[in-house]
């Protein structure tokens, strides 16, 4: 009697649980989860240098100076206006910029789980999602408003509408989605073009091409519309060229670079490949579903995506994420069933994954009770100590921390200066109109000819990368011969020109 009971109460139990899993009661728990994990990161100077640079893009452009022509950084266009919306309506604020970032990722875990519902339970696409979020938010520097993150979005809500929909607007739709993507991020191209292929061969597959073909012209009107509204207020101003430069041509010449390799995709592009590989082989994936079939697509053309550029950083991860945690869910939910004494472990293990949220809590604590603010991080605390020591502030040079220019209100020395590290890839140069020809031309013109009255370096680190010996064996000398070390806050150490 007893045991009937139970199993009545487990099954009303989960009957309920699954009732409640409706859209609105998802996002309002992954947005929980959102914030709660990024919350302690809002405070925080800056969490990846890339994340820095998007912001000084985004305040050029709300200066009136649209991106590559006072600033350059090698991104499309979408990603710096993004920064620059939440920059115009909110103004200088970490807390808006970090605050939106984590609803953004809260949306796509929730386009993530509306896909996964259309191929398995609602339970299983839950927690596909939490995970999605997880994944996006922690483990290296994904705390921050990364260029991924914005593009990921858009290229999951386009193929939200493609799993749904089989019209020609909504194809359109998924098209301009898609533009949006790959004008956040080049690589994007990739995946949609195996998308594209993926149509044509369905169409010759069920002998309905012309069908496809239509859909896919719509796709691609929608996909060109974008691409061409980025492109209109450059065309405006004189400016395509610039804009075909910077979006097209340099993230080419980049993928070229002397650090860039296909083989050091490998361990990345196997470790998926193995995974799914082990998924379909042991049919914990259904190979036969169509759905299925266009996560792969998607990741495959990611990873090809990956092996053009000839590197992988952490954070480009975060575009993989959503499309390999759906078949890894399912296969994972028809492995055998976990009995009750394991579930105490597995709760533990799922408190114990934002422990890089729990350290960073007690981070902005600590520095509330030290300095009486919760921001916190050398691109704040440098920039504040040169104001109360009134030291030069319009000539300067960031050579780590280059965020300290949005706190103060000013520009990098040169264009090329944007990211401190694009002053080393030369290759760059012609595509972001720069009058000098090498690296060390560019470091010297800084050193000797805007003569930076204040520089601020990092202490226990070279100022550029440590294969890079040209460049820091001049920049060491210059320091001692010009400079003197007048400040170390932090990290940071501020110099001052003799």
């Amino acid at each position: 009697m007893a045991k009937k009971l139970n199993t009545t109460v487990l099954k009303k139990f989960r009957s309920f649980s699954l009732k409640i899993l409706d859209w609105k009661r998802v996002l309002f728990i992954l947005v929980v989860v959102s914030v709660f994990i990024r919350f302690p990161f809002f405070f925080r100077d800056y969490i990846d240098r890339d994340e820095s640079t998007f912001i000084l893009m985004g305040q050029s452009w709300v200066n009136g100076y649209l991106p590559y022509i006072q600033l350059w950084d090698l991104k499309p266009p979408i990603t710096f206006l993004y920064f620059a919306t939440i920059i115009k309506l909110f103004g200088k604020s970490f807390f808006a910029i970090r605050l939106f970032g984590s609803f953004m990722v809260a949306l796509t875990a929730l386009f993530t789980y509306g896909i996964a519902t259309k191929i398995t339970s609602k339970k299983v696409a839950f927690w596909a999602a939490i995970f999605c979020v997880f994944f996006q938010s922690l483990f290296g520097s994904l705390q921050g408003v990364m260029s991924e993150h914005i593009c990921t979005l858009f290229f999951v809500a386009a193929l939200f509408i493609l799993f749904l929909k089989e019209e020609g607007k909504w194809f359109f739709t998924a098209g301009l989605l898609l533009g949006l993507s790959v004008m956040t991020k080049l690589n994007m191209a990739y995946p949609v073009l195996c998308l594209g292929l993926y149509f044509f061969w369905e169409g010759l597959h069920k002998k309905q091409i012309w069908t496809n073909i239509k859909y896919l012209i719509f796709m691609g009107i929608g996909f060109l519309t974008t691409v061409l509204l980025t492109l209109l207020p450059y065309y405006l101003q004189g400016e395509s060229d610039i804009w075909w430069k910077s979006i097209v041509e340099a993230p080419l010449a980049y993928s070229e670079g002397k650090f860039h390799s296909p083989w050091k995709t490998l361990p990345y592009v196997g470790t998926i490949a193995i995974l799914l590989g082990s998924g379909y082989y042991f049919k914990l994936i259904d190979r036969k579903s169509k759905q299925i079939r266009l996560l792969i697509v998607v990741v495959v053309g990611i990873l090809l995506s990956y092996i053009q550029a000839g590197k992988v950083n952490g954070h480009y991860l975060i575009q993989l994420y959503p499309f390999v945690l759906i078949p890894l869910a399912m296969a994972v939910a028809k492995l055998p069933f976990i009995t009750e004494k394991y579930r105490p472990l597995i709760i533990a293990l799922l408190i114990l994954i934002p422990m890089e949220s729990y350290l960073e809590y007690a981070n902005i604590i600590s520095n509330k009770v030290q300095k009486a603010s919760f921001y916190n991080g050398e691109g704040i605390d440098v920039p504040r100590y040169i104001l109360e020591h009134e030291l030069e502030t319009k000539n300067i040079f960031f050579t780590e921390y280059h965020i300290g220019y949005w706190v103060l209100g000013v520009n990098p020395p040169t264009k090329a200066a944007t990211h401190p590290s694009n002053i080393t890839r030369e290759e760059l140069f012609p595509y972001m109109d720069n009058p000098r020809k090498t690296g060390i031309e560019e470091l010297k013109y800084i050193m000797d000819v805007v003569r930076p009255k204040v520089l601020v370096a990092r202490e226990g680190k070279k100022i550029f990368d440590k294969k890079l010996v040209e460049y820091n064996t001049y920049i060491d000398a210059y320091l001692k011969k010009h400079y003197e070390l007048t400040a170390t806050v932090g990290r940071g150490l501020i110099y001052q020109r003799l």
